[in-house]
């Protein structure tokens, strides 16, 4: 026999493969601390834009000048705005026009751009050349510019502001799919799904899409944060959501004004948006790592 033999197979040679991928992604989220403290802050955002606007102490539109700007206290935890609206109860109320603004505008960008981009990168030819130097287009303008000019155009108002955020979004979903479908397509599988006869509408919906799901994924959480983010900075500029319905970047514009006369109206909803940004941004990286099994935290 030679002298090199093989050393017989150990646990500690060869790696169980998972039985559950989905299961190794949520242990590596958990793992994850900063992603598992975000995703319980979003899911308390979310029961609070739920439950929150039946439980606040105060109607957040209505006024009483009588205690217009008094300090946070144990009758106004916030304290009150210029008008003397309860800032408690108008940042409770805001995160639900929050919320569903920016699950609106990404439910619209992430169809739209989704179809384009899996469009682009299967079919290819002067197909992709038209639709990405269209994306191209959108991104060579900052997208909170392009957004106040889709605005000035449609108009005021929070059903506005939705469509305006959804179609400046749109290239980022359209770039991030048709570069996964452009290697995805060069698979076996999708060859093999050609030749027996489907159609390129099926391939790319039971094949190419499904594949490119974790970026999709990782792409709307991310989408999330710029959606917020773009809807407060359209209610700073007064573009947004209309007075008296409560929204974090409107509370922000009205109350600059205060801002060395009574800086706690500009502190609570500045927090709630920064809070909420960061949450999305730190769930989403959480999420990238957890899809990659290369970064995935042990």
């Amino acid at each position: 026999m030679s002298e090199l033999e093989l050393a017989p197979a150990t646990d500690e040679t060869f790696h169980e493969k998972p039985d559950n991928q989905w299961l190794e992604m949520w242990r590596s989220l958990v793992a994850n601390r900063a992603a598992l403290v975000s995703l319980a802050f979003i899911g308390l955002l979310a029961l609070i834009a739920v439950f929150g606007p039946y439980l606040v102490p105060y109607n957040p539109v209505e006024t009483d000048m009588a205690h217009a700007l008094k300090s946070p206290s144990a009758q106004h935890w916030f304290g009150t705005d210029q008008l003397g609206m309860d800032i408690f109860s108008r940042v409770i109320v805001g995160a639900r026009v929050s919320l569903t603004v920016g699950i609106l505008a990404v439910m619209i960008a992430m169809t739209v751009g989704v179809i384009l981009g899996s469009i682009a990168g299967y079919v290819g030819g002067r197909v992709d050349t038209v639709i990405m130097r269209l994306m191209d287009i959108m991104l060579a303008i900052p997208s909170i510019l392009l957004a106040i000019t889709l605005m000035a155009a449609l108009g005021k108002g929070i059903d506005k502001a939705v469509i305006a955020i959804g179609l400046v979004s749109i290239p980022e979903y359209a770039r991030i799919v048709r570069s996964n479908t452009l290697s995805i397509k060069e698979n076996d599988y999708v060859a093999a799904a050609r030749i027996v006869g489907n159609s390129n509408a099926r391939i790319i919906a039971r094949h190419v899409l499904p594949n490119a799901l974790s970026v999709i994924i990782v792409r709307t959480t991310l989408g999330m944060s710029s959606a917020i983010l773009d809807l407060a900075a359209l209610g700073f500029l007064g573009m947004g959501v209309q007075p008296p319905q409560a929204e974090w970047g409107d509370m922000l514009g009205r109350a600059r004004g205060f801002i060395f006369q009574a800086p706690y109206t500009l502190f609570f909803p500045g927090m709630a948006i920064t809070l909420t940004v960061l949450a999305f941004n730190l769930l989403g990286d959480g999420l990238r790592d957890a899809f990659d099994p290369k970064s995935r935290v042990k």
